[in-house]
């Protein structure tokens, strides 16, 4: 048999096989991918196993699609590509998943083994060494150069893309160990369960007593606990602190949006910093304050943080804290129950109950004896409620925005909310309606808003809104991109169409890349290279027989829901130029 092409003879198992053996052993019920030349063995496998295969037009799309597969069903999703040109062509999706902790399991074919190593014999798509390409990407790499490493190698990966935090993990096998002949019984179970990242108690003590003590608690829960599943947690700690919540971009659904404690998502207004940076201790739950995350590095705590983060390296990564390594879904819970000892015992539940009345825990100063003296008339006057105060800072937020004329690109994002319905799931593109979205959109239930926040770049809407209707066709699902990025993902309106998945794509065409012109009209006081040429988008559509409208800004509820209530994909086209709300970043 070549190395080069598969012959056309009878088959025999091979490490193709043991490939997609292996992953339907883990759990595996879906992978996405794109075939190619040393790929071969693996995709002809397919053929012969029980797993859905969903294949899309570009690589880095496939990408895409299988991170918010993952996102969506909180598993490990399965990514077959070919080497070279195939495999270099998901660094960008592979790049967001990390930044975004989607486990994704990348499976990369390689050159034969002869041209590995620096062997340089000129096969086609041979690069000297193709995995260094993924190292400062993904989790981990992993190799199996013999067909009997393949379970083992498939299992291995499959665990550290699904260990905390998860992540996107590069599984890379020779074309002829994909290809060579095995006589093994078929894989039949496979263990790769993920290591509980579990709290330290002492930390975990030392963190309830912080917060039971104090006067002004407040939580900002990222995206860690949207990927721990953790949201239950969090508001029965919450309502167990009276503790004001945000949530980062990355964490939006994690707290209920209408919940009288719910500081929203606000993350880039100085009020809200403002807020952040006032309580006396701030618990931080799968987030690193980042850039998106502390207002562009501004954020600056004036009291005691308290950080629990799944990733180490984001651990006091920007400001110091009592850092807990922990999954937030554990920590959370050991925190609830820890909290509910303290609120009851000692100086920590009169502490807590002082809180609750919102009045001084000391009404006057102490005699000799510690006796605490009646209160003198000139007392300040007794602190808001934290639900008072959450109102109060939502009002100025609202205030704010409401100075900057800026109604149309609000009554946009109240349209696209209103036709959505509430249990469906929108994937935003990086453009200027989603960057609305991080801050002023309602999720209305977890996990169910994703976007290309953590990396940041172009073409992740829509690919990625059709890996969430794989997850589950039976719902309806919203991608938004604008012009620019939608050109990046063009091509998939024939992967929608192919396998009919419910997908409705909004695209907002400004002729350009919107927030680019916007940034560069602001420092220079003119754009260059934002200007674009782009294609009639309903004509174009309806060319690869996906139904489209040409809608305006008055008639966008009406035809989103139309299209979002029929069944397979379908195409709206908003030509609108938006603008974003002024930052707070900048100002002295």
């Amino acid at each position: 048999m070549s190395t080069t092409h598969p012959t056309a003879t009878r088959h025999r198992r091979n490490g193709g096989d043991l490939v997609v053996e292996s992953l339907a052993a883990l759990g595996a019920r879906t992978v996405f991918g794109l075939p190619g030349q040393h790929a071969l063995g693996v995709f002809d496998a397919l053929r012969r196993s029980a797993l859905r295969y969903v294949g899309l037009r570009v690589e880095n799309n496939a990408g895409f699609a299988a991170d918010a597969y993952a996102r969506a069903t909180h598993g490990v999703a399965p990514l077959l590509v070919s080497t070279g040109p195939g495999a270099l062509m998901t660094l960008a999706a592979l790049q967001e998943a990390a930044a975004g902790s989607a486990a994704v399991l990348a499976i990369g074919s390689q050159v034969p083994l002869a041209g590995i190593g620096g062997g340089r014999h000129g096969y086609l798509h041979e690069l000297a060494d193709q995995s260094a390409s993924f190292r400062g990407v993904v989790k981990s790499v992993h190799t199996a150069r013999t067909a009997s490493q393949i379970p083992s190698a498939v299992a291995a990966a499959w665990e550290s893309a699904l260990s905390a935090p998860h992540g996107p993990v590069w599984l890379e096998i020779p074309q002829d160990v994909l290809l060579a002949e095995v006589d093994t019984p078929p894989v039949a179970q496979l263990d790769a369960r993920p290591r509980e990242l579990l709290p330290r108690p002492e930390l975990i003590a030392a963190a309830a007593s912080r917060l039971t003590r104090a006067r002004r608690p407040v939580i900002l829960a990222g995206g860690g606990v949207v990927r721990a599943g953790a949201e239950a947690e969090l508001l029965a700690l919450a309502e167990q602190l009276r503790a004001p919540v945000a949530t980062t971009f990355g964490g939006k659904g994690a707290f209920p949006w209408e919940h009288p404690l719910s500081l929203r998502s606000w993350m880039e207004d100085r009020h809200t910093t403002t807020f952040l940076e006032d309580a006396d201790t701030l618990l931080v739950v799968g987030s690193g304050l980042g850039e998106l995350s502390s207002n562009y590095h501004t954020f600056r705590p004036r009291g005691q943080v308290v950080q629990i983060e799944a990733d180490l390296g984001k651990l006091e990564s920007n400001h110091a804290a009592l850092g807990i390594h922990a999954d937030a879904r554990a920590a959370l819970a050991a925190l609830v129950k820890a909290v509910g000892e303290d609120n009851g015992a000692g100086e920590a539940g009169e502490v807590a109950q002082a809180r609750a009345d919102h009045v001084p825990r000391d009404t006057g100063p102490a005699d000799e004896a510690g006796a605490a003296e009646p209160a003198a008339a000139t007392d300040p006057p007794e602190p808001p409620t934290p639900e008072a105060a959450v109102s109060a800072l939502l009002a100025r937020v609202h205030d704010r925005i409401a100075g900057q004329q800026l109604g149309l690109e609000q009554r946009i994002l109240a349209s696209v909310r209103d036709a959505l319905p509430d249990g469906a799931v929108s994937c935003w593109d990086m453009t200027i309606l989603a960057y609305w979205a991080w801050s002023a959109f309602d999720p209305r239930r977890t996990n169910a808003l994703h976007s290309a926040q953590g990396a940041g770049g172009l073409g992740y809407g829509y690919p990625a809104a059709l890996g969430v209707a794989v997850a589950d066709p039976a719902r309806p699902v919203l991608a938004v991109s604008g012009d620019g990025g939608a050109m990046y993902s063009i091509a998939e309106l024939a992967t929608a169409r192919q396998y009919d998945l419910p997908v409705t794509w909004l695209i907002v065409d400004d002729g350009g890349y919107g927030i680019l012109r916007e940034y560069m009209t602001d420092a220079f006081g003119e754009a260059t290279a934002t200007e674009l040429t782009r294609p009639d988008f309903v004509a174009l559509a309806g060319s690869f027989g996906v139904p489209a409208v040409r809608t305006s800004p008055e008639r966008l509820r009406t035809d989103l829901a139309a299209a979002l209530a029929a069944p397979g994909p379908s195409v709206v086209v908003l030509p609108a130029r938006l603008r974003m709300f002024a930052p707070t970043h900048l100002e002295p």
